[in-house]
């Protein structure tokens, strides 16, 4: 399985048919032996290996003569695991905001695309019991790199764990976004949220306590989570 970031010098095959895709776009079976040195069964067992993991795609082409053949190209997957300026974009977009209005304005940026979340994902929520609720707000975290995951308490209660911060350095330093993250939760499920546990005290998960009369000093989602892990 193919986890962390790729670069020029891959370090398996598996990287190397990334790469020579990101490379030249699209490739076929003949291609990537030319350029691997391997056999075409050897080729074939890698395409179905990142096939499985959504990470390369085909299409059929046929040609004027003989038998049609296979193009393969990197799935939208695939080039997140290539380097992207991406993380240096928005430290510069949050201070050059600092810069112009201080800590004031780093929070109005971040209200503005808060409501654009809001008003992408709220709709389809509100039509879903609190339960649902909770595992589609873990989804959309968990598809946007924060390995979120949750389980259900005695007395109606929910607990919501992230095992990693996906906007961890920029978090660091700006954390409106700690704030204004509690707060989306709250917003999309419609109920009480409190977060106990926080990556950035040191604690290994950022823990929300969900659910009605929350209280932030109750430790119950702190030991459930330290049982977890």
């Amino acid at each position: 399985m193919v986890t962390s970031q790729l670069s020029e010098n891959p370090e398996n095959t598996h990287q190397a048919v990334l790469f020579y895709l990101k490379r030249r776009s699209e490739m076929t079976v003949s291609d990537l032996c030319g350029v691997l040195g391997i056999t075409s069964m050897a080729v074939r067992r890698h395409i179905v290996g990142l096939q499985k993991e959504g990470l390369i795609e085909c299409r059929l082409v046929r040609q004027s003569r003989g038998r049609p053949t296979y193009k393969y190209r990197l799935t939208a997957k695939a080039e997140s695991l290539f380097p992207s300026a991406l993380n240096n974009l928005a430290f510069e977009l949050l201070d050059a905001v600092y810069e112009a209005r201080g800590h004031e304005g780093v929070m109005d940026l971040l209200k503005l695309r808060q409501e654009a979340l809001l008003r992408k994902y709220s709709p389809h929520l509100q039509q879903l019991d609190l339960e649902s609720r909770v595992r589609e707000v873990c989804k959309i975290f968990s598809d946007n790199g924060y390995m979120t995951e949750w389980s259900q308490l005695p007395g109606g209660q929910f607990l919501i764990y992230q095992r990693h911060c996906a906007v961890h350095n920029l978090a660091s330093q700006y954390q409106q976004i700690c704030v204004l993250e509690t707060q989306l939760i709250e917003q999309l499920l419609g109920v009480s949220v409190a977060r106990q546990q926080h990556i950035l005290n040191d604690d290994p998960v950022c823990g929300y306590l969900v659910g009605i009369n929350v209280d932030a000093s109750d430790g119950v989602a702190a030991r459930v989570v330290g049982d977890g892990i």
